[in-house]
């Protein structure tokens, strides 16, 4: 498989990295539908750790199964597949090699109380990834938290050893915590701010979620305003989280959110495309859904990422 202009592209942007991590990258941005576009759509199947098993699977039953993820990406033709390490060991021998992997290394729970800090447990390790196959780690960090620090030392530490072993790292960058508004979790400023973040760390690829026009930060809104940093569209907000990630020389998709009607999706998906985002990681809005609709609005996504909706 020869990579594309655009893909080899892309990879030059990662001037100190390994053959390995590269070569990962690489399946990733080559695979399915949406392959050597430079655009990306991956399904990420965390959210039962996160909020429980009902309220993850049983709007769609049949997603209770771990195969059904594996399928579900594979016959959409996605880029990659992500989860926790129990869901991808439950498939890794039957779907081995079928479809990129993301093995999910930390995850939060419900179940902690509303005193304790926002923070993730690690429960995998990169010899995890290496074992089942996965050709990267995923890592969330919540900048805001009383706990970010630790958690950026713990991704820190993780990355060097995927890089040193081949394997490529993904950082989930949600502001939340004791420092972050309930508001300010989506702010702009806030936003492009957890990209910076997730950049510097030296994630390969950058999880935000996508973010209003409110400014939170006293300094930067100050910033904002003196500069006229556009910030009126979805679309220029997608821009300048590119800017903020390495002037656009980091991989960055948006998160999908809790499940909203398709015509939400796409507009979204437009304007990532506008901004020049890479791409959707999109869970609860293609897997809550039966696999017909799941299957179709898929396919309108990959159209719009190829310009061609």
């Amino acid at each position: 498989m020869r990579a594309t202009r655009t893909v080899q592209k892309i990879l030059s942007n990662y001037e100190g990295e390994t053959p390995g991590v590269k070569a990962k990258l690489c399946q990733m941005l080559m695979h399915g539908k949406l392959g050597g576009t430079g655009k990306m759509i991956i399904l990420p199947v965390d959210q039962g750790f996160e909020h429980g098993p009902a309220r993850t699977y049983n709007a769609n039953p049949a997603s209770y199964d771990p195969h059904y993820h594996y399928q579900l990406a594979i016959d959409a033709g996605l880029n990659a597949f992500a989860a926790p390490l129990g869901l991808l060991e439950a498939g890794a021998d039957t779907f081995a090699g079928q479809i990129p992997t993301i093995l999910k290394v930390n995850s939060a729970n419900s179940l902690m109380s509303g005193t304790a800090g926002k923070d993730q447990a690690v429960t995998a390790s990169v010899d995890d990834a290496l074992r089942i196959g996965a050709g990267a780690i995923g890592f969330t960090i919540y900048p805001g938290s009383d706990c970010a620090v630790d958690m950026f030392e713990e991704i820190v530490e993780m990355r060097k050893e995927a890089a040193a072993k081949g394997v490529a790292t993904v950082i989930w960058s949600y502001s939340r915590g004791e420092g972050i508004t309930k508001e300010g979790e989506t702010a702009i400023d806030v936003a492009a701010y957890a990209a910076q973040m997730a950049a510097l760390m030296g994630a390969h690829i950058i999880k935000i979620k996508l973010s209003t026009d409110h400014l939170m930060l006293p300094e930067a809104k100050k910033v904002y305003e003196e500069q006229g940093i556009d910030i009126s569209t979805q679309a220029a907000r997608v821009k300048h989280c590119m800017d903020s990630s390495l002037a656009g020389r980091r991989i960055v998709v948006f998160s999908g959110g809790a499940k909203k009607g398709a015509d939400s999706v796409y507009d979204d998906a437009r304007a990532i495309r506008d901004g020049g985002g890479n791409g959707s990681i999109i869970g609860r809005n293609s897997f809550q859904r039966d696999k017909a609709d799941a299957l179709s609005m898929l396919g309108k996504l990959v159209d719009i990422y190829r310009g061609k909706a």
